[in-house]
Formats: structure tokens, sequence, C-alpha cells
């Protein structure tokens, strides 16, 4: 099924259904976010008469600002509505676990398809992100999907956040348009920017501590690891201590950059990122997945975080010694 051919079932399968439930990945980051709720403020404003409602067991406090989502709803509701899944590549990864119950289920996503799901699946793994997708999916229907000024700040936030400001490589002169269209409805980007990107002090510190006990092997991969410890003792949640894998992407040679950030229950998991190089396959071996080049991971002992360390310094010293021009 072509991209225009998954956005027609799409927008049909939307139509067919009075009820519509609309969720996301565990631990949410922009992107997943700012699609649901972005998707799910254009389809109010383009149905009035249909109960659609953002349904997830967690969210994020970084993004509270974006605005809350819809209060749990008893599992009759689910009996005659369709589910939309966003940004989430398999179906144990969504933070509502009751969607299963759903009619039908509806995948929109961009990472690379492991696990394929739903009764109708629209993929774009080059895309930058999924809210560049919901731009597309609006902006190639606004005829019948309306879009204003909270809409496309919603999803212009997904799309800044995983795209690295624009600064990834699946941005594309497309990603850039659909940008360029959100940007027109009237987004106040320095309000947005401030609450994306201005830190406490106390972060701040954090990232200090990072930097400074950072370590890196012989062929330049660069690595932390946050503990419970560090955790408490700079207040962190979840989300702000796998920033830390961001800490370490401007140091010349070092082509992969890896977070480990224990868990309470002794796991620890891996934000795994490169430039070049990519690192999906590796994130695989060790319980995850994802992008190319940002992918996570989950280890459960000490042995296995070296092996993964090893690992990724035996990938990156195979691309040095088969590549040039990378710095």
């Amino acid at each position: 099924m072509t991209g225009l051919e998954a956005k027609k079932a799409v927008l049909k399968k939307i139509k067919q259904y009075d009820r519509i439930i609309i969720s996301r990945h565990t631990r949410p980051d922009g992107d997943a976010i700012g699609s649901t709720k972005g998707l799910c403020e254009s389809l109010r404003l383009s149905f009035p008469n249909k109960d659609i409602r953002v349904i997830n067991d967690d969210y994020s406090e970084h993004l509270a600002f974006l605005g809350g989502e819809d209060a749990p709803v008893d599992d009759s509701f689910y009996a005659s509505a369709l589910a939309i899944v966003l940004d989430t590549a398999t179906l144990d990864r969504v933070s509502n676990k009751k969607i299963s119950l759903a009619k039908e289920i509806v995948k929109i996503d961009h990472h690379i398809e492991v696990a394929p799901y739903g009764d109708i699946s629209w993929v774009e793994d080059n895309r930058s992100s999924v809210c560049e997708m919901v731009a597309d999916f609006i902006k190639t229907f606004d005829s019948e999907l309306k879009c204003n000024k909270d809409v496309a700040t919603l999803v212009f936030a997904g799309m800044v956040t995983d795209s690295g400001r624009f600064q990834y490589a699946e941005t594309s002169g497309e990603t850039l348009r659909l940008a360029g269209y959100l940007l027109d409805f009237g987004i106040d980007t320095t309000s947005l920017y401030a609450h994306l990107y201005l830190e406490d002090f106390g972060f701040q510190k954090f990232k200090a501590s990072v930097i400074e006990n950072m370590d890196i092997t012989p062929n330049g991969v660069a690595y932390t690891y946050v503990s419970q410890e560090m955790q408490k003792q700079f207040a962190l949640t979840g989300e702000q201590a796998s920033c830390s894998v961001g800490f370490m992407d401007k140091i010349k040679g070092s082509l992969i950059w890896l977070a480990f950030i224990e868990n309470t229950d002794g796991s620890t998991r891996v934000r795994l990122r490169s430039r070049f190089v990519t690192v999906n396959q590796l994130a695989e071996k060790y319980h995850g997945g994802g992008h190319a080049f940002a992918s996570g991971a989950t280890v459960y002992s000490t042995e296995e975080m070296k092996a993964l360390i090893d690992d990724a310094d035996s990938l990156l010293g195979i691309y040095k010694s088969n590549n040039g021009g990378w710095l």
C-alpha cells in the first residue's frame, strides 16, 4: 500500500466510526504526544459529532505544557471504537493496555517495522517523525481535515523534537515544507522553544556531571551510566535521565553514544544514538530496536552492559576502517 493509499484508507476508516481512541507508546516523547494530541484536535475540529479521546496510562511531566489527556473509559466504549496508535512499533509498547479491546486498530508509525499489527498499517520509516506524517495527512486532505494554531503547535512540537531541530538524517525537503505549512498557522515558536529547551539549574548540574564522568572506547564510542543514586541526587525523571545520551554527541571522532539508565527493578535501559553508523540491529541484539541512528535497548547485568559496549566499539571500528570522510 503506497503512502497515498494508506492515507486514504485511514481517513475512510476514521469516517466510519463515531468513537475513536488515540494512543501512543509508553514513556512518551514530543513526537508521541504531539502526534496523538495534534491528530485528536484536528479530528475534533473536523468531525464535531464524533467522540474522540486520547487515552494512555502514563504521561511526560516535561511536556505537560502541551496539555493533558482524557480519563480512562469503560471497556464497553472500546467495543464500538476505532483505535489509532501512533509512533509505536509494537503492540506491547502501547501505553494504553486496553487498546486490543477496540473493534479495529489503525497503526501510524515511522519506525522500522519488525512486528506488524493493525487492521490498517501506515508506516513510513523514512519520515523524520510521526508528526511529519500527521502534518502530511492533514495537508493532503485539507478540504476535510481542519487545522488551526493549536493543532499546528502540537504537531510542530513533535516534528522539531524528533528531528533534533531538523538536524537528523531523516529531515528532508518535505519535512521543511510541512514545517512551513504549520508555521503559517501562527505558531508562537519563542514560547514553544522556551518550554522545550530551557533547563533548571539542577539539570544543568546533572549535565555537567555526565560530561565529567563519561568514558570513551578505543574506537570512539562515548558512554555514560546514570545510576539510581544519581537520579535521586539530581531529582531526575526517567525522561530527564535518558537525555544524557544527547550530552555526548559533539565529540569529534565519536560516532556512537550510549546512555545506560538504571531502572528501579535492577534492569538498565539503554539509549543508542549515532552519526553515519546504523545501530538498530545492535539494539535488537539487546532486547530492543528502533531507528537506524536512534534506538533503545535493555540490559540485565553488568556483563551484558560491557558486551554491548564492546559490540558497539567493534561496530564503530569496522565502520571507520571501511569508510572515510566521517570527520
